[in-house]
Order: structure tokens, then sequence, then C-alpha cells
């Protein structure tokens, strides 16, 4: 039995351009070590799932499952998140 393709043409295109974004905030003197994960997955229904889990370090993180028709409407949420985490003090500590 062949194989599906379960992903979108579009989606392949955002999937080689952004997989996983990790944000890091870090500040010694207040004992604040905190990260930021934003990444853009399929859904099982066909959607663009933004998912975004953040915690201390060597803490359980929480995680937030948002769903958007498109990948455009993901993109613009995963911009938004990004933005108002950096005017927070998070930088990108890696991108895959």
């Amino acid at each position: 039995m062949p194989k599906r393709n379960l992903h979108a043409p579009n989606m392949k295109a955002r999937a080689a351009r952004l997989n996983l974004l990790v944000l890091e905030r870090r500040d010694p003197a207040c004992n604040m070590a905190r990260y930021y994960v934003l990444s853009l997955d399929e859904s099982l229904f066909g959607d663009i799932a933004l998912v975004r889990e953040w915690g201390r370090l060597g803490h359980r993180p929480r995680r937030r499952v948002e769903l958007h028709a498109t990948s455009d409407k993901a993109e613009e949420a995963l911009e938004h998140w990004l933005a108002r985490k950096k005017r927070r003090g998070y930088s990108v500590s890696s991108v895959n």
C-alpha cells in the first residue's frame, strides 16, 4: 500500500523554513531562567496548529495549542507571539 502524503504543499514550504523556534530569557541576578518554544504543526484534521510551550528551565512545561484554518493565519499568530516575547526580553536561542 503506498504511503499517503498528508501535508499540504504550502505546509511543506513552511516546514522547510521553520520547524521549531526556541526563545530564552535569563537573568542570574533575579534567578530567572525561562524558555518559550513556538512551532507550527499540521493537526490530524488538516488545520495548522501553533504550539506554544513555556516554563522555567528544569521544570514541567505548560503547553497551548491554537488551531488555524490556513498556514498564513498560523504564521501571523506565530509572528505576533514572537514579537510579544521579544518585547518581554526573550531572545532567540535556536531555530530548527
